[in-house]
């Protein structure tokens, strides 16, 4: 970042409401801070916005509730690009609560707002910021040489500069945490683990320190303490989907379903707009017997998008699996129309009726399958049955 002038900088202005975005701009004038106002109404528009290369942003200001993407996996993405890390972030928040603030610290918020606030409060938050970009601290300038040299590869110096601010920030969880990144970025994972762990009896929340102790857990196959860490970071920061699906894909190769089950439940609550993440929950309690969650779910991503026919034949096996033959049967004859060839669709039609106590009706469709496939097994298996 070059230009540290709040008069001179493009302020990009990221908020749902549009009445926000306005107030805060109103704000900015009202202070004389800026050259140029962006705006976006989502994580993922500003996103777009930065990408476009348009006008070059000096400083994001985010809500953090948004749909689509919201201010935190805004903020991770822009944190992961080398193009646009350093640009001062500020989040506003409704509320600072510790699930909001475990996201933002694991992407280096560098300071937060919340509702409401007055032209003030937000100057004197600005000015705040500047001043670090301007003059930071020891700490900041070891952590950013380490990070300099951990991109070049070199590793040695930069655990070296990472040393030095755990030595001269003894009380400060994130020296550790960069420390046990670059050990274990060298291979050293008991040492990283170490340094993970005593971040985390620092600080409670630093949530990327459970996470690269589970990381590293999983890497020595003690698969019971990588749970323990994940599930502490799901915990803290229940809305992360990938966290959230190792921790349950972890409970259910430990035959621990009703955990599991919770845990989707919680990812449907948190992510109710995300379709591809709700089917991929469905599939998941499909393929481990969850039945009747798995057939909820697959009924939320069918109203929502009915285009999705293939969709109905896994809700009609996840009703015919959870003991509901005749609503099975509904479901995936319609499916059969459309898709007259699936073998297994019509395996599953017509078992549904043999649960149903109609072999006339299961012998049907299992001599169907064994039109399109005459050595089939389980088709022959129904057809027996009912003799």
């Amino acid at each position: 970042m070059t230009n540290i002038d709040p008069r001179q900088m493009n302020f990009l202005i990221v908020d749902d409401m549009d009445t926000m975005r306005r107030s805060i701009r109103a704000m900015l004038k009202l202070i004389a801070f800026g050259k140029e106002y962006y705006e976006a109404g989502n994580g993922k528009e500003a996103w777009a916005m930065l990408n476009a290369g348009q006008s070059e942003i000096d400083f994001i200001i985010s809500d953090w509730h948004m749909p689509k993407t919201n201010g935190t996996e805004l903020l991770n993405l822009v944190r992961s690009s080398r193009k646009f890390r350093d640009i001062p972030f500020l989040m506003i928040t409704a509320e600072a609560n510790q699930s909001i603030v475990a996201e933002a610290a694991e992407n280096e918020v560098d300071a937060y707002l919340t509702k409401p606030f007055v032209t003030a409060t937000l100057e004197l938050k600005i000015n705040e910021l500047l001043n670090q970009v301007k003059n930071p601290s020891p700490l900041a300038q070891l952590l950013r040489k380490a990070d300099e040299y951990s991109e070049q590869n070199l590793l040695d110096e930069a655990i070296e500069c990472a040393t030095l601010a755990v030595k001269g920030a003894p009380r400060s969880s994130r020296p550790l945490r960069e420390l046990g990144r670059l050990l274990l970025k060298k291979g050293s994972l008991d040492q990283a683990l170490r340094c993970f762990l005593r971040a985390t009896e620092i600080n409670r929340l630093d949530l990327p320190s459970y996470q690269y102790a589970g990381q590293i857990a999983l890497k020595k196959g003690d698969s019971e303490k990588a749970l323990a860490y994940f599930s502490k970071a799901l915990e803290l920061s229940p809305r992360n989907a990938d966290r959230a699906f190792k921790v349950a894909d972890l409970l259910l190769e430990r035959q621990k379903l009703a955990e599991a089950e919770k845990i989707f439940k919680t990812m449907l609550r948190h992510n109710a707009d995300d379709l591809e993440l709700t089917a991929e929950v469905a599939d998941r309690c499909l393929r481990h017997g969850l039945n009747d969650l798995a057939a909820k779910t697959y009924r939320l991503v069918l109203n929502a998008a009915p285009d999705r026919h293939f969709l109905a034949k896994n809700l009609g096996q996840a009703l015919q699996r959870s003991g509901s033959a005749r609503e099975a049967i509904e479901v995936l004859e319609r499916a059969a129309q459309k898709f007259p060839n699936d073998i297994e669709l019509l395996l599953s039609l017509s078992q549904a009726y043999l649960d149903l106590g109609l072999p006339t009706r299961a012998d049907q469709w299992a001599t169907r399958v064994r039109k399109l496939d005459p050595q089939n097994q389980a088709a022959k298996a129904i057809i027996d049955r009912c003799l």
